[in-house]
Formats: structure tokens, C-alpha cells, sequence
């Protein structure tokens, strides 16, 4: 029984150094891109998205933070007790929205750019992510397990449905 046990805990940690191994061998950075094309004209599509985020599932509860330095910044309380603090680095509506986290202590980082659209029957939602994950085991199950736009595909699955209900 102790031998199945420890053989056990080795193939696992082998398991673990491994993917430590290959996420180490995985860049840093990494660009993904998703468009999405929605019924609504793009400032309908910008006060959905520029507003309290509240209307997405993962999101708990959302605090607006007093800025600094002109910028509105916000933290995010996700379903799984994390805390993201973001900042609207750039904010031009209807057009284009830039966000980043801005908590340097967490084992990722980036921005989203938003970029809307008018379209013949509404308008289209670009979301590229400039993203940094430091942690090579998180970089590893970001890309291999997760995927890189699994969040951004997520996020227009849940505006798609905000926007249809309105």
C-alpha cells in the first residue's frame, strides 16, 4: 500500500515538473484576437460594456475605486473569491475601450483593447488581449488546458445574452 502511494506522489510531481517544464518553455507574452458581430448599433454596444460589469456571471460584485489620475479604475470579485483591480487606460466612445489589470501582484497580467464597429445590420465587437502570464505552470494550462481566448470568448457569450435580453 505505501509503495502504491509513494508511486503515486511520484508520478504526479513528475507530472507537475513537467508541465512547469514545457509552460517555462512558453513565451510570456501572447496576442488573441475574437470578433463577434451583434444587432445592436455600437453605442448600445458601448454603454453595455463600458458600464458596471455586473451583467456578466462571473462577476460577484464590482467596486469603483477614486482615480488618481483622471482614469477609472474598478476591482472585480469573481465567483471563485478572486479580486481583480482594473483601469480604463483608454476610453473612446462608441469606438474603442482600453482596459488593463492594473494589480501588479497577481501571476498574470495585459490588457483588453475593444474596438466596435458599425455594421450593415448592427455592429461587430473586436477584443484583442494583450496578455503576460508569469507563472510558467499557469502559462502551461493558459495555453494548453484553458486556451488563450477562452476568457474572451466567455465575456462575448455573456454580452451576446445581456444584449439579446435587452
Amino acid at each position: 500500500m505505501l509503495k502504491s502511494i509513494v508511486a503515486i506522489l511520484l508520478v504526479l510531481g513528475g507530472a507537475v515538473a513537467v508541465i512547469a517544464l514545457l509552460g517555462s518553455r512558453l513565451p510570456v507574452k501572447h496576442t488573441a484576437t475574437r470578433t463577434a458581430a451583434f444587432r445592436q448599433t455600437p453605442q448600445q454596444v458601448w454603454d453595455v460594456i463600458a458600464g458596471p460589469p455586473t451583467w456578466r456571471p462571473e462577476i460577484q460584485k464590482f467596486e469603483i475605486l477614486p482615480s488618481d489620475d483622471g482614469k477609472r479604475k474598478w476591482i472585480e470579485y469573481g465567483s471563485h473569491g478572486q479580486k481583480i483591480t482594473y483601469e480604463a487606460v483608454e476610453s473612446v466612445s462608441p469606438q474603442k475601450l482600453i482596459t488593463c489589470i492594473a494589480d501588479p501582484h497577481l501571476p498574470f497580467g495585459g490588457s483588453w483593447t475593444y474596438e466596435i464597429a458599425p455594421a450593415s445590420d448592427g455592429s461587430t465587437l473586436t477584443i484583442t488581449e494583450n496578455g503576460e502570464v508569469y507563472n510558467p505552470t499557469f502559462r502551461f494550462v493558459s495555453r494548453y488546458v484553458q486556451g488563450y481566448t477562452a476568457t474572451i470568448d466567455a465575456y462575448l457569450k455573456a454580452l451576446h445574452s445581456k444584449l439579446d435580453a435587452s
